[in-house]
């Protein structure tokens, strides 16, 4: 611990580099910051229209949206939404151990946050299969229920589009992290790049958030 708290100590006194259009480190993190947060500024609009799609066609159809809400496994939901919150803990950590300068807590924190976000993909990925496997998959093959109320295929089209574009949104978000794992383990100095983890923490964030708004939507909907 005290061989760390050293290290942390030596890497924060190394100056981080500047880029040549920013006029001091405080500059270029002010930059990133506001760049990131455009960024998820336009993925909110982006996943807002869905959410909008979604309350509209339930309002039309809430007693097809109800019956098509229970075929989906509570418990994997829950499960996958307890992956995700322990995630932004440790994604937390991660940022919090590169702003000191902690070299191998950072990385260690960081394949800890990749290992629980493939274990929600493992999840999303046997539900996929299983309503494949119940012909509930939106397609040719898709055979509601002969009782199904109207809206319960659409239901599902909506169900695989929101979770679908998560999913790739959090698969692209554990290409970067590994890509900065490596970063870190070739650097002896790891506060130089915590602006990089700090901003994709950001990214992180809003990825679980946008469950966290899904989850109920779609797995809770009238459940008693």
């Amino acid at each position: 611990m005290r061989d760390q708290g050293k290290a942390a100590a030596v890497a924060s006194d190394l100056p981080i580099p500047v880029a040549h259009q920013f006029d001091d480190a405080r500059q270029q993190h002010e930059a990133a910051a506001m760049g990131m947060w455009i960024f998820l500024a336009t993925e909110i609009l982006f996943f807002g229209g869905l959410f909008t799609g979604y309350a509209v066609y339930r309002a039309v159809e809430p007693q097809g949206f109800h019956e098509a809400s229970r075929h989906l496994d509570l418990l994997l939901g829950t499960l996958n939404t307890g992956l995700l919150l322990t995630s932004s803990l440790t994604m937390a950590l991660a940022v919090h151990s590169a702003e000191n300068g902690l070299r191998r807590p950072t990385i260690g924190w960081l394949l800890t946050t990749s290992m629980l976000g493939l274990g929600f993909l493992a999840i999303k990925g046997y539900e996929y299969a299983h309503k494949v496997h119940e012909h509930l998959w939106p397609g040719p093959h898709f055979v509601a229920p002969p009782d199904a109320s109207r809206g319960f295929e659409q239901f599902f089209v909506l169900y695989v589009s929101m979770t679908g574009l998560h999913a790739i949104h959090m698969a692209a978000g554990l290409l970067v992290m590994w890509v900065m794992v490596i970063i870190l383990w070739r650097s002896r100095h790891v506060a130089r790049h915590s602006n990089f983890v700090e901003m994709f923490g950001l990214y992180w964030h809003f990825v679980d958030i946008v469950w966290i708004f899904l989850f109920p939507l779609l797995y809770l909907i009238d459940r008693s």
